[in-house]
């Protein structure tokens, strides 16, 4: 029946089928009439009215068929004309005209597809099936089929369809992607690549398949793309590479600048990328297994990607443990892929045992160059610190190692930084940075401290060398990342690190017992006794015993070979606990609600006047003279005194014999003023008389100004003793002794004997100022003996007298120190001993200052007016001539004292002056 149907009727009755989607009917009909409905006419019909909702199953079979012409399986059975019956043949003729097939070839499809219509009509059918139906998911079934049969279809369902199915359908489901199918074909290199990519890692719950994506998406349109572009055969490897790199490199390269992009902003990403995938080779291509790289390609994209995993090294921010972990598998995975020789699988393992990089083929890294590497150029073949070398992944494995061990000392630390500081290899930087890795590695001690200990020495000495040989570590373009700084340094601050916590027995093995010597004996010295004035500056409570002068102490003694007992530096720190701790017995307040510390002494400028303040706040404190004394010499010792500061530790002794006089002196002249304070007359004069020398030149004037000029207490502390007024809280004396019974005679005759002290130590231009208040003194004792001579006659008038007796002493008997005025003035011409226990022999030490006298040239009409007062004025116009005039002014001024002090030593002035 169907062979007596016109051609009109026929392409009427196949579209009909077709749009039924009755494919065995249309085949059926298409067996019987062939040569009407051909092969392209059949697509075209199939293309424009089968619904796009058939199931590809349905019809796959039939275009199998159609493809091998073998179509005559279809022949049997019966058709049904129905729909076409009731035409005439112009109707037919005119309709099948009007039915507009579309063409199987079209402007956007691939031009390899324009001499296959089978593919022609795969494609164009795929575009309907995702544009007008949303039947992306049947894309794959419809094609699959005919892979085998079509090279062009292969490639474009490899590069277009599977990834694009993959990203909208498989991975994420996406209603409504940004791009058709055919859009996506349009597309450039670069935005295909960035599409493909665009949700990859987006979410958390995604990263885990961020290596599928690429595996399944990036690669299989890469591999399409490749084979595209690829070179005909009979062309030379230069030119394969060329197009290779003109053509793959532009979506290839995005996806490497996306890599970099993405360990600048989600380093985790950039991780999971080189973790989960394994590089060009590990592609999905969907149902086509069989298709590879050419060994160029493949080498060329292997390169470039190993570039872009250092680069992504190179710019993740990061400096916490899981992120240097993770680039550290980065490289550890190029590595392998590259075939180099092995290292640690993971970081943990090569801070455990911190690889030495002798060996090496280290690139120069040294300079400002290097260091903008890091932040530029990234990707490009000129970049040394990128380039996929051995030597190049070993410098980062080293940078990471160094960012890695800072960080689990306490000092985050990224890649970038810690290139930097081993580039631009800046010693101060670098100082500065070890610093603060030791005082953080302080701070976060656990466990065995000793092991802890060594392991943290262990890794700044790497850090310094990077477990170069001792030729190499000087080499100046292969220095560790610390490598700028000496090792003496690196030493040296952890042996104050081992001291400052308390590491001694770690710190003695390591630098002293040790044969390797690690610092040299000066050093060490210097290094601890630096230590122990730390600690020392650290205490809080005075006592040694406790707290940080419990730990200066055990620090200056941790050392006892390099710093023995006799070391001076030894000595010092002793000296300044000793001192320090006999504070603590004291109560001292500095300032207002501020108790007394142990650094203050340290850094007064005058320590030795804080005794000052011991005896202002503690009653009595004075009366421990000897303990303040053992104080200050224990400060100069120190050299905490500002002339003991300027003393060397290789000074003789000698050079602190002046500042230890010095200090005595003051601290006798404190004692005095203090006593003086709580009228303690008695202690001060005591003091005085006991304690307060003449200077060691035996007299004043040239000979003694430069001693004079250092004892500015002395005189003054003699001379307010000297004018004490006794109070009624003046302390009585505990026992007379020989000294007289009348308490006013008795603290006159002490005065006076201060004021001898004073003259005996004061300046040159101090003694005038002291005679007058000499003068006074003796006016006042004339004046009470005589108050009581004259309160001795009268009782003796009224016979009163007591303890007179009448008998007369024998004419050769001395006068007693507590005879009566009376009787004592009988005596006068005799040249009596003196009223209060001063012996010839103090008078005549008291005279060698009167040649002080000669020199006042200033003050000689004062001495001349009080010498006229006591002495004749003939005795002067009957000297001799021959005199000389330093003569004259030198009897002059003695004749002065003597007539202020004659008495003392039982001179009779007139009788005197008139003999001369």
């Amino acid at each position: 029946m169907s062979s007596l149907l016109s051609p009109g009727k026929v392409l009427l009755l196949a579209a009909h089928y077709a749009t039924h989607g009755d494919i065995e009917s249309l085949a059926r009909l298409a067996s019987r009439r062939a040569k009407v409905l051909h092969k392209e006419l059949l697509l075209r019909i199939l293309l424009t009215y089968l619904p796009e909702t058939v199931n590809p199953s349905t019809y796959a079979g039939f275009l199998l068929a159609l493809a091998r012409d073998k179509l005559e399986g279809y022949a049997e059975g019966e058709l049904d004309t129905t729909p076409v019956e009731d035409l005439s043949e112009d109707e037919a003729a005119k309709q099948a005209r009007k039915l507009h097939l579309q063409r199987l070839v079209s402007a956007e499809m691939p031009s390899d597809f324009h001499d296959n219509p089978i593919s022609s009509f795969l494609v164009l059918r795929s575009y309907k099936m995702d544009s007008e139906a949303g039947l992306l998911s049947q894309v794959p079934s419809l094609i699959a089929p005919f892979l085998s049969q079509s090279p062009a279809l292969r490639l474009w369902a490899t590069s277009i369809v599977v990834p694009y199915v993959r990203r909208n359908v498989e991975y994420y489901a996406d209603e409504n992607p940004a791009y058709s199918l055919l859009e996506f074909q349009k597309l450039s290199d670069s935005a295909a690549v960035l599409y493909l990519l665009s949700r990859t890692g987006g979410r958390e719950e995604d990263k885990g398949f961020i290596g599928r994506d690429i595996r399944g998406m990036v690669g299989p349109w890469l591999y399409g793309r490749s084979r595209r572009t690829s070179t005909p055969a009979g062309d030379n490897q230069s030119a394969a590479h060329d197009v290779e790199s003109s053509h793959i490199s532009a979506g290839w390269t995005q996806f490497l600048k996306w890599l970099v992009n993405q360990a600048a902003t989600s380093w985790t990403v950039a991780v999971a990328v080189a973790d989960q995938w394994g590089g060009p080779n590990d592609i999905d291509l969907g149902e086509v297994d069989d298709l590879e790289f050419t060994k160029t390609q493949h080498e060329y994209l292997l390169q470039s990607y190993a570039r872009a995993i250092l680069a992504s090294a190179y710019l993740i921010p990061e400096t916490t443990a899981e992120a240097l972990s993770g680039t550290y598998q980065m490289v550890y995975k190029i590595r392998t892929m590259l075939g180099y020789s092995d290292i640690p699988p993971t970081m943990e393992m090569a801070l455990c045992q911190l690889p030495s990089l002798s060996g090496t083929d280290l690139p120069s890294h040294i300079g400002m160059k290097t260091a903008t590497y890091m932040r530029n150029d990234l990707l490009s073949e000129q970049n040394t610190l990128t380039s996929p070398t051995e030597g190049a992944m070993a410098l980062l494995t080293a940078l990471i190692l160094s960012a890695a061990i800072c960080t689990s000392l306490g000092v985050p630390c990224c890649i970038r930084k810690a290139g930097d500081l081993t580039f631009i290899q800046d010693q101060r930087e670098q100082k500065g940075e070890v610093t603060k890795l030791i005082r953080s590695a302080s701070a976060q001690v656990h466990g065995d401290e000793d092991r802890y200990w060594s392991q943290v020495r262990d890794k700044l000495l790497w850090l310094n060398t990077w477990g170069l040989d001792g030729h190499q570590s000087t080499d100046p373009e292969t220095r560790g990342m610390l490598g700028a700084v000496p090792k003496e340094f690196v030493e040296t601050e952890i042996l104050k690190a081992l001291l400052s916590s308390s590491r001694y027995s770690l710190a003695k093995s390591i630098y002293e017992d040790s044969p390797e010597q690690p610092l040299a004996a000066e050093v060490i010295q210097d290094t601890v006794y630096q230590a122990a004035l730390r600690a020392f500056d650290n205490a809080s409570n005075p006592n040694r015993s406790r707290g940080g002068l419990k730990k200066c102490d055990e620090i200056i003694h941790s050392f006892p070979k390099t710093l023995n007992k006799t070391h001076p530096a030894t000595k010092r720190v002793e000296a300044l606990l000793r001192c320090t701790h006999a504070l603590s017995e004291y109560r001292l307040t500095l300032k207002q609600g501020e108790p007394f510390k142990p650094v203050v002494l340290r850094v007064h400028s005058d320590p030795i006047s804080i005794i000052e303040k011991v005896l202002e706040q503690n009653p009595k404190a004075y009366t421990r003279l000897p303990e303040f004394l053992e104080m200050a010499a224990n400060m100069v010792r120190a050299g905490i005194t500002q002339q003991a500061r300027s003393v060397k530790f290789d000074s003789p002794a000698e050079d602190n014999s002046k500042e230890l006089v010095r200090a005595e002196k003051l601290i006798i002249s404190l004692c005095i003023e203090a006593a003086l304070r709580e009228d303690d007359f008695e202690t001060a004069y005591s003091y005085v008389v006991s304690r307060l020398e003449a200077p060691a030149s035996g007299g004043g004037g040239a000979e003694g100004g430069a001693s004079q000029e250092q004892d500015e207490w002395s005189w003054k502390a003699a001379l307010k003793a000297g004018q004490y007024v006794r109070t009624d809280r003046t302390l009585l004396p505990t026992h007379l002794g020989i000294a007289s019974g009348n308490p006013e005679i008795r603290h006159l005759e002490q005065r006076i004997e201060c004021l001898a002290t004073a003259l005996r130590v004061a300046p040159t231009s101090q003694l005038l100022e002291i005679l007058k208040t000499f003068r006074r003194c003796e006016e006042q004792l004339d004046s009470a003996i005589a108050e009581e001579a004259a309160a001795e006659a009268s009782w003796a008038a009224a016979g009163e007298v007591p303890g007179a007796f009448e008998a007369t002493p024998p004419p050769g008997l001395q006068s007693s120190r507590n005879m009566t005025a009376t009787a004592a003035s009988k005596q006068a011409e005799e040249a009596p001993m003196s009223l209060f226990d001063l012996s010839r022999a103090t008078a005549s030490v008291a005279s060698r200052n009167f040649t002080k006298l000669s020199s006042l040239s200033s003050s000689l009409a004062g001495a001349a007016s009080l010498a006229s007062s006591a002495t004749s004025s003939t005795a002067g116009d009957q000297a001799p001539q021959r005199l000389r005039k330093r003569d004259q002014l030198r009897e002059a001024a003695t004749g002065t004292l003597v007539s202020g002090v004659g008495w003392l030593i039982g001179a009779n002035v007139n009788r005197e002056a008139t003999e001369s």
